[in-house]
């Protein structure tokens, strides 16, 4: 009986998520586009991401040098009209280099934290948001963004070439208020593909520049050699799921 009862409350859910992603427009409130077409915003959607970071900086950008570590990103994005979303979102990044300079042969590692706000564009129109609109969402979108927020970061430093290990030394910190917090500008794009009415797969790459040059713990170390802000690249794999029955 249980297992009965299980079965039919899981296709009772099927049924109303789909009475429910048919009829999403049905109840929001219009907007207008500038000719005076009808349109409905939302609904929102859950973003998650995984995938590898990038470091940008005084030790330097090259792919070889860098120690490729994970990147992970949960945020929820509102669609706002057929082209435009807003979206904020929350990522854990870990970054880590070792020096181009082998003379100097610092190295470093950091794990950060970092929060978004951006604006997204799709470049393919939604025309499905439209009222009494017979289309279909596109299958394929290419999107561009960006954003502003705040990253959280303490570095370690050490001398070296590979990966820190438990035994590694780290050198003494230059700044004595880590983990600190600093600005940053996010900017990127995407490609995705629709998979069904609720979830949506795609690949995504960002850049950010911070307005701090101690992302990686090294500045006065590197004398006159330290004159740019660090930053960063992700690149992920993202899923996209529809929060089909929240619209305002």
């Amino acid at each position: 009986m249980r297992f009965s009862a299980l079965i039919l409350g899981v296709l009772a859910t099927v049924a109303l998520t789909t009475q429910t992603v048919q009829a999403q427009h049905r109840y929001n409130v219009r907007h207008y586009n500038s000719q005076g077409r009808p349109y409905y915003r939302g609904p929102f959607q859950l973003t998650l991401g995984a995938g590898t970071a990038l470091y940008d900086g005084d030790l330097g950008n090259s792919p070889s040098n860098n120690f490729f570590s994970p990147a992970f990103s949960l945020g929820l994005r509102y669609r706002m009209s057929p082209h435009w979303h807003i979206g904020s979102e929350l990522s854990y990044i870990k970054l880590g280099s070792r020096d181009q300079a082998k003379e100097r042969g610092f190295a470093f590692t950091t794990t950060s934290g970092v929060g978004t706000a951006t604006l997204r564009y799709d470049l393919i129109a939604d025309k499905s948001v439209f009222a009494a609109s017979l289309a279909d969402a596109p299958i394929f979108q290419a999107y561009v963004q960006g954003g502003a927020g705040l990253i959280l970061f303490d570095p370690k430093v050490y001398i070296g070439t590979e990966r820190p290990t438990n035994n590694t030394v780290y050198l003494a910190p230059e700044r004595n208020d880590y983990p600190a917090v600093s600005g940053v500008a996010q900017l990127g794009g995407g490609v995705s593909v629709r998979l069904t009415d609720l979830l949506t797969a795609g690949i995504e790459g960002n850049y950010y520049i911070s307005t701090s040059d101690h992302l990686d713990g090294i500045q006065n170390r590197l004398g006159g050699a330290s004159v740019n802000n660090d930053g960063f690249g992700t690149v992920m794999l993202r899923l996209d799921y529809s929060l089909a029955d929240l619209s305002l």
